[in-house]
């Protein structure tokens, strides 16, 4: 690391600077770029420019984004943290911004895969940044906004409460205008590439019904039930009784708001709590969509037992979740970790296999719904894109730009198979089942596009409606 200026100009540090300020910053990081980590990373498929305006070209032929480094914060940030939490702070602070395919930039990482900085490459870095940036580049950047700061024992009730409210309670306003009227923060499930988003969702609301074979008077809970949308679409048209629970007190006003809109009071209920803290009840059928991606892995085992506690003999449970399908997982310090969902954690589906199995719960059925969650996301993104303005002044210029990047990304990592998405069936044994015998019942004709309330039941008769 540099030492410190000794304030006289007897430091050579200080003197070569001045002899180099003339020098455009794109110069000066060409020739460190070119020293390090033996020269990989002069080799690029990126362009930069400087906030001097100077431009390091890409060096690679075809189109490519081009970084703008608009502050040298960018560089404070990446001394801090080097790899993505570092980009992404720089990119949530607005210091770092993408000319181009922003997709195409969070792609570069697969060049650089497996390249690392020895010390002698790290002090190259930061006597770098030093000369071009001076002392705002080794000083502390500013602490981003947005990003999380965990505290307690990781996945206690306290901690994952906290975790959940980060992401889950930010203005409803912002989450209509990038998930639209329907207001489902989950995979949807398409007919077609073309199909529109809401009646997708709709499809896929109606799909879990029909899995769970949902009876008119069923009691259902919904685990992490968000602004429900599944309870509201189940107790419309097939006639449950719904309880949802959601440790976010913002989603749980929402919810209850919607239910009251839809005059079903009297039979669908939603809940601040913890899944956890449910004694004493059965239900007929539990559905959890998108929640188990905040169960930590040494968790899963206590949290299909609960369910199973939860569910009456003959009962069917239904989970939909991301999952890896490579080796590895993020580190607590990733940029999913710290800006989106802290304290995440995705598993291969087989752990979620096997903690059903060791609950004494029989898996009935297994799809993936890979293809369905990039179409998801990009139409979420377009919404985004069509309401930035909007979606900036309800949630702010951070959030608008954390959901940007964290949903681009994961639209590139399911297309290529890095990440899959879900729906497991499980069982409880005791009791005579509902399940027909060809798997085609159980996802039945697609719902009819609209608004929650117009999907069929499994047998084809007109869709119940409260009274």
């Amino acid at each position: 690391m540099p030492r410190q200026l000794s304030g006289n100009g007897s430091d050579p540090l200080e003197r070569e600077t001045e002899r180099e300020r003339s020098t455009p910053v794109a110069a000066r990081v060409r020739r460190m770029l070119e020293a390090v980590a033996g020269g990989a990373l002069g080799r690029r498929a990126f362009g930069v420019r400087f906030w001097d305006g100077s431009v390091l070209p890409a060096t690679e032929p075809g189109p490519s984004p081009t970084l703008v480094v608009r502050d040298p914060r960018t560089l404070a940030y990446l001394l801090r943290a080097p790899g993505q939490l570092g980009l992404g702070r720089a990119w949530v602070s607005g210091a770092l911004e993408v000319e181009g395919s922003l997709e195409q930039a969070l792609a570069l990482r697969y060049d650089f895969q497996g390249l690392e900085l020895s010390l002698v490459d790290r002090v190259r870095a930061a006597r770098c940044a030093w000369r071009v940036a001076g002392r705002d580049a080794l000083r502390r950047p500013p602490t981003v906004e947005g990003e999380a700061r965990s505290r307690g024992r990781r996945h206690s009730p306290q901690r994952d409460r906290a975790a959940v409210r980060h992401h889950y309670d930010t203005a409803v306003a912002f989450y209509r205008l990038v998930l639209g009227p329907s207001l489902v923060y989950s995979c949807a499930y398409f007919a077609s590439g073309e199909e529109p988003l809401e009646s997708a969702q709709e499809r896929k609301l109606e799909s879990i019904c029909r899995k769970l074979s949902l009876w008119p008077g069923d009691r259902l809970l919904d685990i992490g039930c968000g602004w429900g949308s599944l309870i509201l679409h189940a107790v419309i048209n097939h006639g449950v009784r719904a309880v949802g629970v959601t440790v976010s007190p913002a989603q749980a006003e929402v919810a209850r708001e919607r239910i009251q809109q839809f005059g079903i009071a009297d039979r669908c209920e939603v809940r601040v709590a913890d899944y956890r803290e449910l004694e004493g009840e059965q239900f007929d059928a539990i559905a959890s969509v998108g929640m188990y991606e905040h169960i930590g892995r040494g968790q899963l085992d206590a949290y299909v037992r609960k369910v199973r506690g939860l569910l009456r003999p003959g009962g069917l449970f239904l989970n939909q979740g991301i999952a890896r399908l490579t080796p590895g997982r993020a580190g607590h310090d990733s940029f999913i970790d710290r800006f989106v969902f802290p304290d995440g954690e995705l598993h291969p589906v087989t752990e979620l296999l096997g903690s059903v199995e060791r609950a004494g719960l029989e898996l009935r059925d297994l799809e993936s719904l890979r293809e369905h969650y990039p179409l998801t996301l990009r139409r979420w993104l377009a919404n985004l894109a069509a309401n930035r303005a909007q979606a900036i002044e309800a949630a702010g210029r951070h959030r608008e730009r954390i959901f940007r990047l964290y949903m681009t990304g994961a639209a590139a990592a399911f297309e290529r198979a890095e990440l899959s998405v879900f729906q497991t069936l499980a069982l409880r044994p005791g009791q005579r089942h509902r399940l027909p015998l060809t798997r085609a019942l159980l996802t039945g004709p697609p719902a009819q596009s609209g608004a929650p309330g117009h999907g069929v039941l499994v047998d084809g008769r007109s869709p119940v409606r409260a009274t």
